[in-house]
């Protein structure tokens, strides 16, 4: 990488990192802090409450993506963290769970990652592409685990008030870091378009056939498909794992992160190779499927394994890693197969369907633990993960990556573009 891209890949994937430390710290902890609100003995309030950013994400991501291509995507960002701070500070000062409804909705309109996603796309090269994305979805997996750490011990600390205090000062840090540290870039401009597109060569011009061009659409649903099943999945997983922990082996909540967080950081480390790999030897297709694959035995072996500890954390491990490698190569790929002046919104679709994902698997996932148990979930899961692979198998290969001088940025003059 360049020194622009790491620096655009290291900012985004902090900034990404900040926001999302935020939203995963409520997950451990709130539904025992809901029984202390006015309300709050009503599950479905409760359950509305945990999801509602999903759902104003969801429906959200795509004016944002738009936005972003028509506005730039740093004042996009900007806005949307000032949105997700509104939220957070609401939602500190609610004593009902009405009103901590309207703050996480406040939070979740706050939709930014199609713009940084797409801000990400546009600072980096295509040949470096996966691997800025793979940054951006360790920060996840990441804050992740650091959240099942930190969570309990914050509650008992500054309590549920204070951990949306922190969210709101994360996000102010958010606006901070994209001000002064994200490079500067205007996608909107039309001098910088008219030179990325004169800058294609001559066999891509003729690749924009009407076939060719109603082809892109049914390769970005197969990818839409994937991220909603992807993050219906995460969702419903971590509706039964933590309690998995807690009665089944005797885990007490406090040491969650023992489990969480070296199976994380052993997923990073095995995620690798098969980004390094596909990267060198364009194996993209194969090495997409063979880990969507690697996910349905995930789900298949939590749903054996929810009686013994060590095989939790085995099936944990193998089911990171193909989440990780599928969180990285997703996004790649649509920014691969989507046009550059579009490239906005079809992230912006593609985020709809994860945040859309992310409610569903609380929403279906909880209905299936309480009516059916556990093992249910898992193989809800399992079900939707082998209709992908079913969906996934007839998809054609990404246009090959073009190589772009190390000292140009994507779309600038002199620039090879895709």
């Amino acid at each position: 990488m360049s020194p622009e891209e790491v620096r655009a890949c290291a900012s985004l994937a902090s900034l990404f990192a900040l926001r999302m430390l935020g939203l995963f710290l409520i997950v451990p902890v709130f539904a025992v802090h809901a029984e202390s609100l006015a309300g709050g003995s009503d599950h479905t309030l409760v359950g509305v409450a945990l999801g509602a950013y999903g759902l104003t994400q969801g429906l959200l991501q795509l004016p944002f993506g738009i936005a972003s291509d028509r506005y730039g995507r740093k004042p996009l960002i900007v806005f949307g963290l000032v949105l997700f701070a509104a939220g957070s500070f609401t939602a500190a000062a609610a004593h009902d769970i009405v009103w901590t409804i309207v703050g996480r909705s406040l939070q979740g309109a706050g939709a930014i990652s199609a713009a940084v996603m797409a801000l990400l796309a546009d600072l980096t090269r295509d040949q470096n592409r996966t691997r800025a994305m793979a940054v951006v979805g360790a920060s996840i997996g990441l804050m992740f685990a650091l959240s099942m750490m930190l969570a309990p011990p914050l509650y008992r600390l500054i309590g549920m008030e204070g951990i949306f205090v922190l969210m709101g000062l994360l996000s102010i840090a958010g606006i901070a870091v994209t001000l002064w540290v994200v490079p500067d870039h205007a996608p909107a401009d039309p001098a910088v378009r008219a030179a990325a597109s004169a800058a294609v060569p001559a066999a891509d011009a003729s690749a924009a056939t009407p076939d060719a061009r109603a082809a892109v659409p049914r390769e970005l649903v197969r990818l839409h498909y994937g991220v909603f099943a992807l993050q219906t999945v995460q969702m419903a997983v971590f509706l039964v794992i933590p309690g998995a922990l807690v009665e089944a082996v005797g885990l007490p909540l406090p040491d969650h992160w023992k489990v969480y967080l070296p199976v994380v950081l052993g997923s990073f480390v095995l995620m690798m190779p098969p980004i390094r790999r596909a990267e060198r030897s364009g194996r993209m297709k194969p090495t997409f499927l063979s880990a969507v694959v690697v996910m349905l035995a995930a789900q298949l072996a939590l749903h054996w394994s929810l009686n013994s500890l060590w095989a939790i954390a085995a099936s944990l491990l193998v089911y990171f890693t193909a989440y990780n490698l599928l969180a990285s190569l997703l996004p790649s790929l649509v920014t691969r197969i989507a046009p550059p002046a579009t490239r906005g919104a079809a992230i912006g679709v593609y985020n709809t369907m994860q945040s859309l994902g992310s409610f569903a698997g609380g929403a279906l996932g909880g209905l299936l633990m309480q009516h059916y148990g556990g093992a249910a979930v898992f193989a809800f899961g399992a079900a939707l993960i082998a209709l992908w692979v079913l969906i996934a198998l007839p998809m054609r290969p990404p246009p090959p990556r073009r190589a772009t001088p190390a000292g140009a940025l994507p779309g600038s003059p002199g620039a090879e573009s895709r």
